[in-house]
């Protein structure tokens, strides 16, 4: 009996060390892929860089809209439109593809946007937000729309957050209204 529980113990301490493996090597990939797309994105001659604010990174931008308001400050509450989204099958691929079985498929995948709100406005305070959001808020006008693209430790870093896997760059477009 005891060399049954002995195998038994040793077969599941040999599982998990598969599956724990397994995970480590996926999110190594995961990681290293939206590493590699943002520093690609940060490249292109239409987007420019920022450092953020607490000098742990820059976030990559581009402007959609231009404004001609005022900044607001790290401690200013603020009303914005935004849209979230990451890519979650393959960063080379476009955002809309035709799969194999000629389907469209979409490599965007929304976690949050104030469009499902009916197009309401959030408010809230800019230092109530992740790291590169918070910068870009810091340095968008009143009326600017940029499209922001934020690297994992500037984002959730190696959490998961909702249906966020951890190491994920983030992507907001995001539309700064008003400064309260």
């Amino acid at each position: 009996m005891r060399i049954k529980l002995l195998l038994l113990f040793t077969l599941a301490a040999l599982v998990f060390a598969s599956c724990s493996k397994k995970d480590d090597e996926t999110d190594a990939i995961w990681k290293d892929n939206n590493e590699a797309a943002f520093l690609k994105t940060a490249a292109l001659p239409e987007f420019k860089t920022i450092k953020s604010e607490s000098k742990n990174g820059s976030i990559a931008y581009k402007v959609i809209k231009s404004g001609e308001g005022k900044t607001p400050f790290y401690t200013d509450r603020v009303k914005v439109l935004y849209t979230g989204w990451f890519k979650m099958i393959d960063w080379n691929k476009p955002d809309i593809f035709t799969n194999e079985n000629g389907v469209k498929v979409t490599n965007k995948v929304i976690f949050d946007s104030t469009a499902n709100r009916n197009d309401v406005p959030s408010i809230f305070t800019v230092s109530g937000v992740v790291d590169g959001f918070s910068t870009a808020l810091q340095h968008i006008q009143v009326g600017d729309k940029w499209e922001v693209w934020i690297p994992a430790r500037l984002g959730y870093g190696e959490r998961s957050q909702s249906n966020i896997p951890g190491f994920t760059t983030l992507v907001f477009e995001i539309e700064l209204l008003e400064i309260l």
